[in-house]
């Protein structure tokens, strides 16, 4: 109630870390289907990937009444019209809701929505919401985040920034204080995690699951050791006018196109910066790195960078060069040997916490599946919003690993190793 009270009276952002099965979804199915008769408009009810979206609201069933989640909060007498493929309603006063997933954000067509509805926050694409804050404050719209956490990723700063703006409102409720659970159940259910899972993981899943606790690492994350170990070189890492800016992409059209920005000294690796998009043309991103004024090395790509567009004859690899850009092709390897390329490079590697912080993210968040009946792992990591910039990095990993003969900036040592503070001047040029 005192989440529904805030939203009605007009309230703009809240954050609902509550735990598994405590209604999320529901309060703001219900407070959408409210907001909608009460301002003209578009809303939107997005989860991680459209998939997703339809499996967990479009057809979900209320199993407690036998009826369809969007039956419940979307009564036929308000609707004018319903699009099962869109999965959109249209209602009898012109608002309209979708539900829609964060991995294609920016490819929806129509009017800007005024509320959103972030469902499973944590695990959803956090550049979707860089992408479109800007549109919901200029509408003067609502945005609600739901979810339970899932390591301290981007939904613990958005909820922990939450706590601190008097006009948002943020709440964390476990499975205690919602109730729907007898300490006996509670009992049962942490017993079947550490049965299922191991007691030090069991014990930290459950607790995350229902304690709504971000303490507990993210289940599966490929990187989490590494990770773990790199916190003290996420700090502000400036760009160095005296060396080159090399480019490590991961492309796509309708899917995700990803890129690392590096600069290279002897033993370590200066990220700075990461950019990253979706259903973007090449000449797009040509646009936006020449933006950025840095003095290019070589761009870093997959080996699908030589193939031919579909709109185009010329490859992305032959539009960078006319573009003036330097290109090279990374050498096509397993998905597991990227991987422990990765984890190679990673304990060398600097990264600017401000440029980098939706790519940290995702590397945070790429991580193997696990079967709900088996509970065992993928053989290989989960293709969602974080694995473009994973494969992005990978991708890098591979290149930076090659004989350091190919590398000429590795020929010569720093005058001290880099610390975060050190200027272009304390590095000896190539």
């Amino acid at each position: 109630m005192e989440a529904w009270n805030y939203l009605e009276a007009g309230g703009k952002h809240a954050e609902l870390v509550w735990a598994r099965r405590s209604g999320k979804d529901e309060i703001s199915l219900h407070r959408t289907a409210v907001a909608a008769f009460e301002r003209v408009g578009s809303y939107w009810h997005m989860l991680p990937m459209a998939a997703q979206a339809r499996k967990a609201i479009w057809n979900a069933v209320n199993p407690h009444s036998g009826k369809k989640r969007i039956d419940e909060a979307f009564p036929e007498e308000i609707r004018r019209k319903k699009n099962d493929q869109e999965m959109y309603i249209e209602f009898i006063n012109g608002s309209t809701w979708q539900v829609l997933g964060s991995d294609n954000y920016n490819a929806m067509v129509g009017s800007p929505p005024v509320g959103i509805v972030y469902s499973e926050w944590a695990l959803s694409n956090p550049a979707a919401k860089a992408y479109l804050r800007p549109i919901i404050a200029e509408n003067n719209g609502w945005q609600i985040f739901i979810t339970t956490p899932r390591g301290k990723n981007h939904a613990y700063t958005t909820y922990k920034g939450a706590q601190e703006d008097p006009d948002a409102f943020a709440q964390l409720l476990t499975a205690m204080d919602t109730g729907q659970y007898t300490p006996e159940k509670l009992a049962k259910l942490r017993a079947e995690y550490v049965r299922d899972f191991g007691e030090a993981m069991g014990n930290a899943l459950f607790d995350q699951e229902f304690m709504c606790s971000f303490e507990a690492p993210i289940l599966g994350a490929v990187y989490a050791k590494e990770l773990r170990e790199a916190q003290e070189r996420i700090r502000r890492v400036p760009y160095d006018h005296t060396k080159p800016v090399h480019l490590y992409w991961d492309l796509g059209r309708a899917d995700k196109t990803a890129i690392w920005f590096v600069q290279l000294a002897p033993f370590e690796y200066r990220v700075i910066d990461y950019l990253e998009g979706t259903g973007k043309h090449i000449s797009e991103y040509i646009v936006e790195l020449q933006q950025k004024k840095y003095v290019y090395g070589t761009c870093g790509l997959p080996h699908d960078a030589n193939n031919e567009l579909l709109a185009s004859a010329r490859t992305v690899a032959q539009q960078l060069r006319d573009a003036g850009f330097k290109t090279k092709t990374v050498t096509k390897t397993s998905v597991d040997t990227r991987i422990e390329a990765a984890r190679g490079i990673l304990p060398l590697c600097y990264f600017d916490e401000k440029s980098c912080a939706i790519g940290l993210d995702a590397l945070m968040n790429y991580r193997y599946s696990v079967d709900d009946e088996t509970k065992h792992f993928s053989k290989e990591p989960l293709h969602d919003w974080a694995s473009h910039a994973a494969d992005a990095f990978s991708y890098m990993a591979i290149d930076l690993k090659e004989p350091k003969a190919k590398q000429k900036e590795f020929q010569t040592r720093p005058r001290r190793p880099f610390n975060g503070r050190t200027t272009p001047g304390d590095w000896m040029a190539s």
